[in-house]
This record gives structure tokens, C-alpha cells and sequence, in this order.
């Protein structure tokens, strides 16, 4: 048989068309928002429930997922969620308000919570740990570019046929990949295209594997947990209104309407892109030009990235709806950053064996986050306005930052070695 060459990047290529569907998925809502609440006739408050919905579910299953596919492996585990996914959201076409709206969008959320982790226990199957910043900047430009296309795709859907028909056809991308995946992924350790020389060359750049798995309990125990989970939990609501409310903002406060959001909505998601690859390479460029070891590498781009995410705290000064889709353009930038390099830390903390459990519960700490402050939105916006909401999200990424380095000492056993 045929070998592929560098077959590990045709694994995160697989890995991000997976992601870029599922946030396809995932921020249909937010475009489709000023729509369906004429069309379903609800509420501000309300929608902020159907979005809670898809967060508490989210939030609750990510650490379940983890631990699912951990046990059963990534292959039926990841086909097995990405179904659940796809046919929840194409169920979201017989909603007939905000409660039966908000009933799919749990469901969603139950299927979707498996995309991060099991992305994050792939790359650290699949790539030494020198490798993994920049697998996981690819990666994680999945969850950007389904953000970016929603706009355009779903709209072009919405207009051309209904909101509904959007609904179904996001969703019915997510089956098929879903097969795709089960037919083409294995470990390396099994997979019949990965050459004997790559395969060493990843196996021998992972640490060796712990004899059992780390009990949940014991994960909780560790300082490095919380030093990546706290961090997780204030930076997450930035994602979380950038993906659901922007739409709504830019329509009651900035005036445009749907094509506008259709036109102009998806550039943020577009730096969003360029900011998860910039902290991937930044981290191994670090490394190799200045001799930084692999977690303050990491933490170097975090600290960056709550810096600049200043820009988005700021968009309730923009003069105009130009100035304050480029704020948001800053923010996606330095969100992805952050989310990259955040993501990536969980790699190089916890074994292969483990991570996907360990990166659930980071996940479930900041989805609680995203949570709780899409409420907070939700009861605000109306009466005070987008603007005090969106400065705090800069305060919250700082405080992130100053966390993370005070509590990620002592973790830090990396090389001091550059990606081959």
C-alpha cells in the first residue's frame, strides 16, 4: 500500500474541515438571530435562553465527551458525536419558538462539545510536543473559518430559500463528514498510509505514556489545571459574543441589516484566523530564535494576546459601524491567539491518554464562563447598551493572563527546540 507523505497534516486538515463544519453549525444562529426573533416572535431576553441552552449543554458534556473518547478513541467517538451534532441542527428547521428552538439548540450543543477535545487529543497523537502550537493554530483556524463562511453561506441559504432550509443544510454537511471520518481516520499506530519514518518521528517526540489514566479527581488536584482552566474561563466569553451577539449588535446599535451582516460580520472571524496560525508559529519562533522553553513560549503569546484584545474592549468609542467591525477584527485576532496557545497547553500538560478528559473540563470551565456572561448580555444589552459589556472582556483576558502566569510555575519540562 501507498504511503502519504507528512499524512500528519492531512490529519489536521481532516481535523479543522470537522471544526469548520461544526462552527458552521454552531453560529447559524447568531446570523440567522434578528431574523428569527421577528419570525418566531421573541425576545431579546429570550434568545439569550436558547443561546444559554447550547452553552449549558456545551458546558456540561465537554468533560463527558472527553471521557467518552478516551475510552472508546477518537475514531467511532468523534463519528459517533458529529452525528448527534448534524442531526440536531437540522432539526432546528421544525422549531416553532424560542422553547422548541432552545430545546435543538441543547441538543447541539450535547454532539458539538466533542470537537475541541478530541481535536486536542488528536494533535497530541499525532504530533511530537515541538509540533503541536502550530498543529493547533491549524486546527484551531477551524473554529474561525466556519464562523467566517456562516455569514455569507447562511444568509445566501435564508434568502434563496428560508431560514430553515439554512438549518438543514449546515447540518446535513456535518453528516457527511461524519462518514468521512470514520473511513479515513486512525491512531498512528495503526493507520496503513503513515510511512514507517514519520511514524517514528512522531512517536518519538511524545513523552512516554503514564501505565493508567489520570483519575478526573486527580486532574482537579493539579495546580497546572487551574492555571490553564481559570484563564479558559475569562477568555471564553469573548468567543462566546463575537459568535452570538455581534449580529445583534451591529444591527441595533450600528443599523445594518442582514446583507450588511452578510457583507461585513464575517471579517472578524476572518483575523480570527490569521491570530490562532500567528500564536501557533509564534510559540516554536520563540523557541528557536531566542531560546524561550515550550510553556513560557506558550504563555508569551497568551500575554499578547490579552493585550490587544484592549481593541474589542474599546468598540463603544468607534465613530462608525467600519471602525467597530475593525475593533472586533483586533479581538478575533487576539482571541484566537489566546484560544491556540490555551489549547495547546493542555497538550503539553496532560499524556495522550488523558488529554481529552483534562481538555473537556478546561473547556467546561470556560464554557461556564461564555455562559454566564451571555446571560449577563442577555438581561444588560437592552438596558445599558453593548459597550459596557464589551470593555469587559479586555479587563477579563488580562486578568487571565496575570493568573496563568502566576500559577503555571513549575510546569514548564519542555525543550527548548524549534519544529524540523
Amino acid at each position: 500500500m501507498n504511503r502519504v507523505a507528512g499524512l500528519r497534516w492531512w490529519i489536521v486538515a481532516l481535523i479543522s474541515l470537522g471544526t469548520i463544519l461544526n462552527y458552521l453549525a454552531r453560529n447559524s444562529l447568531g446570523v440567522l438571530a434578528p431574523q428569527l426573533k421577528l419570525s418566531l416572535h421573541f425576545s431579546t431576553a429570550q434568545y439569550s435562553y436558547v443561546v444559554a441552552a447550547f452553552q449549558l449543554a456545551y458546558t456540561v458534556m465537554q468533560p463527558v465527551c472527553g471521557f467518552v473518547i478516551d475510552r472508546i478513541g477518537l475514531r467511532l467517538g468523534v463519528a459517533l458525536f458529529a452525528l448527534i451534532w448534524a442531526g440536531a441542527n437540522m432539526l432546528h428547521a421544525f422549531a416553532g419558538g424560542w422553547p422548541s428552538l432552545a430545546f435543538f439548540r441543547g441538543l447541539l450543543g450535547v454532539g458539538e462539545s466533542a470537537a475541541v477535545p478530541s481535536g486536542i487529543k488528536a494533535v497530541s497523537e499525532w504530533f511530537p510536543a515541538k509540533e503541536r502550537s502550530v498543529a493547533v493554530g491549524y486546527f484551531n483556524t477551524g473554529t474561525s473559518l466556519g464562523a467566517l463562511i456562516a455569514p455569507p453561506v447562511v444568509v445566501f441559504l435564508a434568502l434563496r430559500y428560508d431560514w430553515r432550509a439554512a438549518f438543514v443544510v449546515t447540518g446535513a454537511l456535518g453528516a457527511a463528514w461524519a462518514a468521512l471520518w470514520y473511513i479515513a481516520y486512525r491512531p498512528p499506530t495503526e493507520h496503513p498510509l503513515l510511512g514507517e519514518a514519520e511514524r517514528g518521528y512522531i512517536l518519538d517526540g511524545q513523552p512516554p505514556a503514564p501505565a493508567t489514566r489520570t483519575p478526573i479527581a486527580k486532574i482537579l488536584r493539579q495546580r497546572a489545571f487551574w492555571a490553564i482552566a481559570i484563564p479558559r474561563f475569562l477568555s471564553e466569553p469573548a468567543w462566546q459574543t463575537f459568535s452570538f451577539w455581534i449580529p445583534l449588535y451591529l444591527t441595533t446599535e450600528r443599523g445594518m441589516n442582514l446583507k450588511g451582516i452578510a457583507l461585513f460580520a464575517w471579517l472578524p472571524f476572518l483575523a480570527a484566523d490569521i491570530g490562532g496560525l500567528a500564536g501557533g508559529y509564534l510559540s516554536p519562533l520563540l523557541i528557536a530564535r531566542f531560546g524561550v522553553r515550550l510553556i513560557p513560549s506558550r504563555i508569551a503569546g497568551i500575554v499578547l494576546g490579552a493585550v490587544l484584545m484592549i481593541g474589542p474592549g474599546l468598540v463603544g468609542l468607534a465613530a462608525g459601524p467600519g471602525w467597530a467591525i475593525g475593533l472586533f477584527c483586533v479581538g478575533g485576532f487576539a482571541h484566537q491567539m489566546i484560544s491556540t496557545l490555551i489549547n495547546t497547553l493542555s497538550a503539553d500538560v496532560f499524556p495522550a491518554s488523558t488529554v481529552a478528559t483534562a481538555n473537556g473540563l478546561v473547556g467546561m470551565a470556560g464554557w461556564t464562563g461564555g455562559l454566564i456572561f451571555s446571560l449577563i448580555v442577555g438581561a444588560l444589552a437592552d438596558k445599558i447598551g453593548y459597550s459596557p459589556l464589551f470593555a469587559c472582556l479586555a479587563v477579563f483576558d488580562l486578568i487571565g493572563a496575570a493568573v496563568l502566569i502566576a500559577l503555571i510555575r513549575g510546569a514548564d519540562a519542555g525543550p527548548a527546540k524549534a519544529p524540523a
